[in-house]
């Protein structure tokens, strides 16, 4: 293989050159890993080499290293240290150290992703030990290259999210500081090397806690930041503002002195800078000091409800500094830009931000200067002043007393709802939004006979108006949808008189010609929705009929594919047809049973639609969840559809290319065998050969296999007695998934690991419950295994409160199950007795957990002398 042939191929504009390319560099790496890392690492050291060249070798190196999946990373890593000796670990380790101090910038950023790669490794293996050495003398002694790289390195090193890297690193923090402020000092001259260091610091601040604590070392650090923002090169002071926050969020408790002392005066100088991205970074500031004392104050409410003593210092620094700052905010928040995009993160957007912040932080106390500003700009002749004080009052909807913010609304609604009619289309939106956030926090003050229909008719004729408007004003309406719904299942609503105009309004919006006004489409489909949503059961009939037009609009859609002839084209088509089986999908949750006049209708555009999407399309995850919910709605009568659909939900479950549509389709399978029951058992056995096989490949396997293991259990509970030709191929499955242990550290695995258990007990609980009335002898030869299970539930401590739900539902069914207390020793053994008392005891679990909890206790309580058990009361 020519190297530099095939590394010039992975940068070519050819598509099928770059594949090519690739294909060879995996090949290599799997063949002879030490080689091929050595020579990329030749490659990247090469200073006679094409700087794009060694370009190309970085990149190869660092997917070499790295993968977005935690065990596909762990597989790249073991293949460093297991495939290649130590005399070549030690010369590519000596290469990329080298490679740092070239004068080819892109070649020494590449080493430093190199050597953070290889440190990842290592460092939690207490290997390489001196690699911080030669960094930190690199800083001190190098040229200004080696100074940056090195730099760079140390940020790479520091940013990573493997926690034993994170944890390894707490040993090297103080070669790390000392390295990092030194490049961040203002006697540094060059910039470059100081906004390296600026960015490392903040990347080390977690892991440097033991020199906070030190007095005179944070005092130092805190003297190179504050003087760092002063710098007057716009990305180290945007740095080193960003060094401000992550020190407020970590150190907090440390934070009154310099607050006191520079911090104030400081932000709200940086807040004003004429730099937006130095600006943005100091408002940012201010929101984390808001988001820690709202996080403090409910860490303290909660110890005291709890009996604790022990609180978290609490320094009020934005209820103190709230009238210097909030002047400033409500200033910045009139430096829009028309032409500004909505995803589009300005100074605007970031001083709202934190304006809604400080009206969380600091409740009442921030109301009469915003309406100060409210009432001085709302007609003010420039718009973006108008903007700026309709945005204000929407802010502080949330914080401050509802019944200080009730008089105000209800004097506000009839000048927002006027508003709307603004000659500015931005003030017209941010009207909108505003009387969104009313509906969503304050929705009490809003009156339905005074204030619904204007609210109603003005928000409709806003979307109407601009696709700019459009999420705005469909937000705001399903805000209303969602006040204005009462109870669930209620006769009658405020909704009931409005919803029919609502609903032709909606639909004129939607009928607009292909390709036009797509954002305003899919949202005003989204709204449809919530109206269907929110309908009250005297508009049911409303809903019914709407059902007709739905279906016809989508039956319109199949000719629409042969009238394609751009991917545009598609993209337009795939869109319409997914709001449309969205708004299907709405109808047929709320009418439920009252769908099936409509259901064979339903089901066939269904079927067609599914047949004529191309492949990777988007259109069959919602088609499959309106599946999911006719089979819901219409139960066992779904029988009659099974032999066409099923050909669809054995392609998706075969379908382990794309993960998502595999996922979607097990989902499914519980869905339509919860709704059939014992008529789903002829398709079982291909469900069962599909999800095993799902289950045999790896990676994909282990995504979707907690799913699979409830699919398990809902296909059991579905055909009973007949799923136990089947227990014994599941039961194999549900202790080999028990076997699989969080490793220590593995932080980013946490929530996988507690789902797999999740589904270990819902299967079993399943089997339980399909066999116990008939089959309970063939639950026998599991027992053990379950109990095995259970008592290692109840010493872990990695669970969640579903999980603890789950385990008392299998334990009250199996001791339902053996009622004659064949295995009475091991349900009165004092661990279990243990974890029943803990969970229904418990105030931090919900009635239901707790209920179920009770009602598991005294199945259990059933199984000693007399059926009963005194350890147990």
């Amino acid at each position: 293989m020519d190297v530099n042939q095939v590394l010039e191929s992975t940068l070519s504009p050819d598509a099928s050159a770059r594949n090519n390319a690739e294909h060879q560099l995996n090949q290599a790496a799997e063949l002879d890993f030490s080689r091929y890392v050595s020579t990329l690492a030749q490659e990247l050291a090469n200073e006679q080499a094409l700087p794009h060249i060694r370009s190309a070798a970085g990149i190869a190196l660092k997917n070499s290293f790295s993968a977005r999946e935690y065990t596909r990373l762990r597989d790249l890593q073991s293949r460093w240290r297991e495939r290649v000796s130590a005399d070549i670990k030690a010369s590519v380790k000596a290469l990329a150290l080298r490679t740092l101090a070239s004068k080819d910038s892109r070649a020494g950023q590449s080493a430093a992703q190199f050597v953070a790669s290889i440190a990842a490794i290592e460092i939690p293996l207490n290997q390489w030990p001196e690699l911080m050495p030669a960094l930190v003398a690199n800083v001190g002694e190098g040229d200004d290259h080696l100074k940056q790289s090195s730099l760079v390195a140390i940020g790479y090193i520091c940013e990573s999210e493997d926690s034993e890297l994170r944890d390894s690193l707490v040993q090297h923090s103080n070669a790390i500081l000392t390295a990092v402020v030194q490049g961040a000092r203002k006697e540094e001259t060059n910039l470059d090397v100081r906004y390296a260091a600026i960015v490392a610091l903040s990347d080390s601040l977690e892991f440097v806690r033991t020199n906070f604590e030190n007095e005179g070392e944070r005092n130092y650090i805190m003297q190179v930041i504050c003087e760092a923002t002063q710098s007057g090169e716009s990305r180290i002071e945007s740095g080193a503002y960003g060094c401000l926050n992550r020190i407020m969020a970590l150190y907090y408790d440390k934070m009154r002195f310099y607050m006191e002392k520079a911090l104030f005066g400081l932000t709200i100088l940086g807040m004003r800078n004429q730099e937006e991205d130095v600006a943005k970074l100091a408002i940012e500031f201010w929101c984390t000091v808001c988001e820690e004392e709202l996080a403090i104050d409910d860490d303290n409410a909660l110890t005291q409800a709890e009996g604790g003593t022990e609180l978290r210092p609490y320094f009020n620094f934005s209820r103190v500094a709230a009238r210097e700052v909030v002047p400033v905010l409500l200033d910045l928040l009139a430096q829009q830009d028309e032409d500004t995009q909505e995803e589009e993160y300005n100074i605007s957007k970031a001083a709202y931000q934190c304006l809604q912040l400080f009206a969380q932080a600091v409740g009442g106390d921030i109301v009469q200067v915003v309406l100060g500003f409210v009432e001085q700009n709302l007609r003010h002749a420039d718009w973006h002043w108008r903007d700026a004080a309709v945005s204000a009052f929407g802010a502080i909807m949330e914080g401050p007393d509802e019944k200080m913010l009730e008089p105000l609304i209800k004097q506000a609604l009839p000048v927002l709802i006027q508003m709307m009619g603004d000659e500015s289309v931005q003030v017209k939106d941010s009207a909108a939004y505003t009387l969104g956030r009313i509906c969503e926090n304050v929705s009490d003050s809003i009156n339905p006979h005074t204030h619904l229909a204007p609210l109603v008719q003005s928000l409709f004729t806003g979307l109407s108006t601009n696709p700019k408007m459009a999420a705005s004003c469909c937000w705001a309406l399903m805000n209303l949808a969602d006040r204005f719904a009462g109870e669930p299942g209620a006769n009658v609503n405020p909704l009931s008189g409005h919803l029919q105009e609502s609903i032709t309004h909606i639909l004129s919006v939607t009928d607009r010609p292909i390709g036009n006004d797509a954002s305003l489409r899919m949202a005003a489909y989204e709204l449809l929705n919530a109206f269907v949503t929110n309908a009250a059961n005297d508009s049911l009939p409303i809903i019914a009929k709407l059902s007709d037009i739905i279906l016809h609009r989508l039956e319109n859609t199949i000719p629409m594919q042969q009238q394609i002839v751009s991917a545009d084209d598609r993209n337009t088509l795939e869109e319409i047809q997914t709001s449309l089986c969205s708004a299907l999908l709405a109808i047929i949750q709320r009418l439920e049973r009252e769908i099936k006049p409509q259901a064979d209708r339903i089901m066939n555009v269904l079927l067609q639609v599914l047949n004529s999407v191309g492949a990777k399309s988007s259109v069959p995850d919602t088609a499959f969840a309106t599946v999911g919910a006719l089979a819901n709605a219409l139960e066992e009568e779904f029988a009659k559809y099974m032999d066409s659909f099923a050909p669809f939900l054995y392609n998706a479950l075969g379908n382990q290319e794309e993960p998502a549509v595999c996922a979607m389709a097990i989902g499914l399978v519980s869905d339509v065998t919860r709704s059939m029951g014992e008529t789903a058992q002829p398709y079982c056995d291909a469900f069962m050969n599909y999800l095993l096989q799902i289950l045999s490949g790896t990676s994909s396997g282990r995504q979707v296999r907690p799913a699979i293991l409830q699919c398990f259990g809902d296909m059991a509970q579905a055909i009973g007695p007949h799923f136990e030709k089947y227990l014994s191929v599941v039961a194999q499955v549900l202790n080999q998934s028990a076997s699989m242990t969080l490793s220590d550290g593995a932080f980013e695995m946490f929530e996988y690991f507690v789902s797999l258990r999740e589904g270990i007990l819902d299967a079993w609980d399943g089997a339980i419950l399909a066999m116990k009335h008939e089959k309970a002898d063939s639950l026998r030869p599991h027992v053990d295994s379950i109990f095995k299970f259970l008592h290692l539930v109840s010493q872990d401590q990695n669970r969640s409160e579903a999980l603890l739900r789950a385990a008392m539902g299998v334990i009250g069914d199996l001791a339902d199950a053996f009622p004659n207390a064949e295995y009475g020793q091991a349900f009165l053994s004092e661990w279990m007795t243990q974890l029943i008392r803990e969970v229904r005891s418990s105030q931090e679990y919900s009635d239901r957990t707790k209920e179920t909890a009770r009602w598991a206790r005294e199945q259990v309580k059933r199984q000693g002398p007399g059926g009963q058990v005194s350890q147990m009361s």
